[in-house]
């Protein structure tokens, strides 16, 4: 099947053959007349509708290892390698040829097919390899890559490993193609120098590869500088400064939409393999010629007329329900933020200002209430809009766009509309679309990547100054260690400075095999317990923790969290102890295992969950606490632990519970700490149902004197995280005060904090709940198992504290201590009220199970017994949030 082999000598492949040839023009004619018409009922309008001519000023397109020029039927012409070789400098030439493709199931994108010419030949780098193009026009540049692995006689392709970099930007690290695969990158770059760098960098012992590459202009205004911000909400500035890799480019509504018919040669796929529930869109669509483009807004660079002129719409949009959307769903890489364009046409409409629609965008609102007819001032008119979705805001690793009918509007039809989609990844703090390692090569943190070189440097010295301060002190404590270290068995013991004061270990019989920073040694480990000044607890071996948990077996696994799987333990005294042994691929690593130990070492409080020990053996990080047999509270809310649903008192004594131990840590320790991560799944609950906080691994120690806040990189989880932290990154005591009344909605409710299943308005519990409070209709998404059990004013009281938990702004949020004290008032009034009810009724200040029925006269009214309500005005007396 090789034609050229190895083209070191310069001689010619032999042509293709002429079966091949064939081959080629028939793909080339069926998908062109399937892709030009879209479908047969617009082939007459379409095949005259054609797109706007675009010439680029750069357009260098290469048939990477080629002997010949090759024409693609859309008219893009791409030169032979020879043509090229000005622009290529490369340790070898090495080329491979063939004349069809060899295998004979080959996984390719069927857009690809028209392109399969450019598929047949290679050029192979055995070491690293730069093509330096000529930018005659600088601005906004196509860089378009092909790859797919041939058979080569001495270098396999099929396991090629390598990374391809421009002068500023990563485009591929630890990149390869599987067997038979042609893969297709398109990334848009805007280019502001007089040349444009791609170096090609094999891995050690492989190759590295390409098929063809284009290098393209592309209109400057085809990417605004600007976009709408969708978390935190406002406007994103910058674009300029990133890279693109296009990761969906949709045509909604119809068929795929090939080169030939896009300005830019742009390929546009249909959206049926991404629509959740097709079953409630229907297809709609125009000729392409009635699509019209306004005056500086939408142009046929943006889209084609084709894209404009097909839809989706909401199917039987006159009998929908209100909160019906359309959804699409495309999986993306996490770790990075996204522009996404959306492309919208009223085709659907009769007259204008009939059609209002809701964007959401991963749950988030995007735009309210899009009336078209107001933007566009006609039907059937292009118009886009673009967003920036924020890494953070990614939910388990997919884009949704959704879109639904607005609520807020009465007149109109429900219905909603989408036409085009596209969704960009754009490059990372290390100026990246793969990885954290920048064009140099060099590892950057994404939480520590500077924006100047100063900055840089400042941080580059202090991390030097802090090396020789760490080595110096390492030496220090070396020479005075404690005559007994050998026994100790752990470098924590006495290389970390995890406290002020260490005293010695009570003796142990047991030995362990012991690795350190000082090589591996066998000795006796001392078992035992550290001072009550030190803290932090026993030490135990990774042996006992072997046999504690039967060699870790998952049979054992009570929880999984991101440090890593939660083990029940128990020792040979019948102790059972909750071990966490931390995942080497866990993001949360030795930072999180150092802290935790840090803040538990100096809290004892008996509504925080206690640290037992730990053990950092064989290169392992692993945690002891007290076992809590009731497991997390949201279990007992809506999972597994729900056959008997907690009570209410129990549940306002578990939220009194949990306050206290947050309230201990803002004000009851050496100094504030902010737990910084509070939610249903680190409240745990012991046998009697005590609640206890637990997972100090994102912890922050603040409020010092002179200290009001702590500036910090957004760490939490999503639907608890305070929207003030999230925009401003200063973090204060507040922002748990805001996840704290996030966690009493989640216990009222017993629903998750974010559901994107749900309609839009209910997919975030706090603000569906305060929304639904402030219509006087709380009682209807309460957990109905309560329904009937409540006492009114019980609730309003807990009702008040959760909403001032949620406040926007942190300063007019409650202090954990006035949250407390309202949940404890809440309880007062639920006793009361249970107290004072006759023994023949007990539905007074209750809140009722249904309306009572007029018929029916055992139905229980509502209102309570004037000494009820004398008594409980009394009760009402004690305090307020005034002035808290």
């Amino acid at each position: 099947m090789i034609a050229g082999g190895e083209q070191r000598d310069g001689s010619r492949p032999r042509p293709v053959s002429f079966l091949g040839v064939i081959f080629v023009i028939l793909i080339l004619f069926d998908t062109t007349s399937i892709n030009v018409t879209g479908d047969n009922s617009s082939s007459s309008s379409s095949s005259s509708s054609l797109p706007e001519k675009f010439t680029p000023c750069d357009n260098i397109l290469i048939n990477c290892g080629a002997p010949d020029d090759v024409k693609l039927g859309d008219g893009r012409l791409f030169i032979s390698d020879q043509q090229s070789a000005t622009f290529l400098n490369a340790d070898e030439d090495v080329k491979v040829t063939v004349d069809s493709i060899p295998y004979n199931n080959v996984s390719s994108p069927s857009y690809l097919l028209p392109s399969l010419h450019i598929f047949l030949s290679a050029r192979i780098f055995t070491s690293e390899a730069t093509y330096r193009f000529p930018i005659s026009q600088q601005g906004l540049h196509w860089i378009r890559l092909y790859f797919f692995p041939l058979p080569h006689q001495t270098y396999s392709l099929q396991t090629a490993c390598f990374h391809v970099t421009t002068d500023s930007f990563v485009l591929l690290h630890d990149f390869s193609v599987s067997n038979a695969t042609m893969v297709f990158k398109e990334y848009l770059l805007n280019v502001t120098l007089e040349r444009l760098t791609l170096n090609f960098f094999p891995e050690k012992n492989s190759v590295a590869f390409v098929n063809a590459i284009e290098i393209v202009s592309a209109p400057d205004p085809l990417i605004p500088d600007t976009a709408a911000a969708v978390s935190p909400v406002g406007e994103f500035n910058g674009l300029s400064k990133y890279a693109f890799e296009v990761s969906y480019r949709l045509n909604v509504g119809g068929p795929l939409v090939a080169t030939n018919n896009d300005s830019l040669l742009r390929t546009w796929l249909p959206d049926k393999d991404f629509m959740m529930f097709p079953q409630g869109a229907q297809n709609v669509s125009i000729d392409p010629r009635l699509v019209k483009y306004p005056n500086g807004g939408a142009t046929q660079f943006i889209a084609p007329n084709f894209v404009y002129a097909t839809a989706d719409e909401m199917a039987n949009s006159e009998t929908s329900m209100q909160n019906f959307n359309l959804t699409w769903q495309m999986p993306v890489d996490p770790g990075y933020s996204y522009l996404i364009r959306l492309h919208f046409c009223d085709i659907v409409s009769k007259s204008l200002n009939e059609l209002y629609f809701t964007v959401y965008i991963n749950g988030l609102m995007g735009v309210s209430a899009l009336d078209l007819s107001s933007l566009t001032q006609a039907l059937s008119t292009a118009y886009y809009k673009d967003f920036v979705l924020n890494s953070t805001s990614i939910i388990n690793g997919s884009v949704v766009i959704q879109v639904g009918p607005a609520s807020s509007v009465a007149s109109g039809t429900p219905n909603a509309i989408l036409n085009g989609l596209e969704v960009l990844k754009m490059s990372n703090s290390a100026g990246s679309l793969n990885g954290l390692f920048d064009a140099s090569g060099n590892f950057v943190s994404g939480d520590a990547v500077s924006k100047t070189m100063k900055i840089i440097t400042v941080v580059g010295l202090a991390m030097g100054v802090s090396a020789m301060l760490w080595i110096g002190t390492v030496f220090v404590r070396w020479h005075k260690r404690p005559q007994d270290w050998k026994r100790r068995n752990s470098f924590s013991s006495w290389l970390l400075p995890l406290s002020s004061n260490h005293s010695s270990f009570l003796s142990s019989k047991s030995i362990s095999q012991r690795s350190s920073i000082f090589g591996s040694r066998k000795s006796r480990s001392s078992i035992g317990f550290f001072s009550s000044n030190a803290g932090v607890g026993r030490f135990f071996t990774f042996r006992e923790l072997q046999e504690a948990t039967n060699n870790f077996d998952e049979k054992v696994v009570i929880g999984v969290g991101g440090f890593g799987r939660v083990y029940l333990g128990m020792l040979e005294d019948g102790t059972k102890l909750a071990i966490k042994r931390g995942n080497p691929q866990s993001e949360q690593g030795i930072n999180e295992f150092q802290t935790e130990i840090q803040m538990l070492s100096q809290l004892r409080h008996r509504h925080l969950v206690s640290l037992i020990g730990y053990c950092d053996e064989q290169n392992e990080m692993i945690l002891v606490y007290e076992y809590m047999a009731n497991g997390v509270l949201r279990e007992h809310l809506y999972g597994s632990k729900l056959k008997a649903p907690l009570l209410w008192k129990q549940r306002l004594e578990i939220c009194i519970g949990a306050a206290r131990g947050l309230h201990y840590l803002h004000t009851g320790a050496a100094h504030c700490i902010i737990h910084r991560d509070v939610k249903t799944t680190n409240i745990l609950l012991d046998e009697n149902l005590v609640a206890k906080v637990s997972d100090f691994g994102l912890s922050k120690a603040a409020c010092l004197m002179e200290q009001t806040h702590v500036s910090t990189a957004v760490k939490g989880s999503f639907g608890y995280l305070d929207p003030e932290y999230f925009r401003r990154q200063q973090l204060t005591e507040k922002s748990d005060v805001y996840s704290f009344g996030v966690v009493l909605l989640e216990v009222l409710c017993a629903r998750p904090a974010i559901n994107p299943a749900l309609p839009r308005e209910q997919v975030n519990l706090a603000e569906w709940a305060m929304n639904s409070n402030r219509k006087g209709l709380l009682e209807k998404i309460m957990d109905p198992h309560m329904l009937g059990t409540i006492n009114t004013e019980s609730l309003k009281k807990y009702v008040e504290a959760a909403e001032k938990c949620l406040e926007e702004r942190g300063v007019d949020r409650p202090s954990m201590g006035d949250v407390l004290w309202n949940l404890e008032y809440a309880l007062q009034l639920q006793e009361a009220a249970t107290q004072l009810q006759p023994p023949e009724d007990d539905s007074v200040m209750l809140i009722a199970l249904e309306k009572p029925n007029k018929n029916d006269a055992k139905v229980p009214c509502m209102a309570a017994s004037d000494d009820s309500e004398v008594t409980v005005s009394s009760l009402s007396q004690i305090g307020k949030f005034e002035g808290r």
